[in-house]
């Protein structure tokens, strides 16, 4: 993998992380376009770029982090069954999940159901003034919502806004905890993905990854900013529409 490489896929990453198109199955999709090996370096690449997406949400909603431990109890109520499926079943999905078919029936299913939930559900009022007041039963279950992201193509984001918006979220308080909830989840997702991917690094690769971390981390507050503008103008109708379409392009493709 080289410099071009490194930039576009960690631009995708950025880009796509905190939207509800799934960045996992993006760089997917992406890699093998570009055929990338998909060595441990690459594995590693794609692990350590997420952090500067992560860093781009930490400092945008800084203030919300500081308003009090209300909201951490309740992102760590909607993190905990992430965390326990995730450890369970790591080595099964990483074996078995992780290829562009498995990520293009995500992408469409996932699309549809993003349609539906914005003509069916999303018009609904919330019934929570702030985010720190969402009951602790309704983070859990957006926290399980969360679980069914562990299928490349489904997206984090579009999981967990799908299960605020059934928890008494409108849709861009929707929007804004799945932000939030994605600190913990993939702090704790790309620490345990490097301890499981040991390897050692060059200046080469090192320049790679710190270009990786800033395209990455600029992409993500880039998107993240026009991504609430979309949500409050249009709901999430067109991104179920752009799953379904990118979806079936790459399904016909790996036939």
């Amino acid at each position: 993998m080289g410099i071009f490489e490194a930039i576009i896929l960690a631009i995708i990453e950025g880009l796509t992380e905190f939207l509800p198109v799934s960045s996992t199955g993006h760089m997917i999709l992406a890699s093998s376009v570009m055929k990338i090996h998909d060595d441990e370096f690459v594995k590693t690449f794609e692990i350590v770029i997420q952090l500067g997406a992560i860093f781009a949400i930490a400092i945008m909603y800084i203030k919300r982090f500081l308003q009090g431990i209300s909201i951490y109890l309740k992102l760590m109520v909607a993190f905990l069954p992430t965390a326990i499926v995730g450890f369970l079943a790591y080595g099964f999905i990483k074996t078995y999940l992780f290829n562009p078919v498995v990520v293009s029936i995500s992408l469409i299913v996932g699309g549809v159901v993003l349609i539906w939930i914005d003509k069916k559900v999303v018009s609904k009022a919330t019934e929570v003034d702030d985010l720190k007041d969402i009951p602790y039963k309704n983070a859990f279950y957006i926290g399980l919502m969360q679980c069914l992201s562990m299928i490349p193509g489904t997206s984090r984001a579009a999981a967990t806004i799908i299960g605020g918006v059934f928890n008494k979220l409108n849709k861009k308080q929707a929007t804004e905890f799945s932000f939030l909830l994605a600190v913990p989840t993939m702090f704790a997702a790309t620490g345990y993905d490097l301890l499981k991917s040991p390897i050692l690094l060059d200046q080469q690769k090192i320049i790679l990854l710190i270009l990786g971390l800033v395209f990455a981390f600029v992409s993500a507050w880039i998107a993240v900013k026009i991504f609430l503008k979309l949500v409050e103008n249009y709901g999430f109708t067109y991104f179920g529409y752009y799953r379904i379409v990118i979806g079936v392009i790459f399904l016909i493709t790996q036939m």
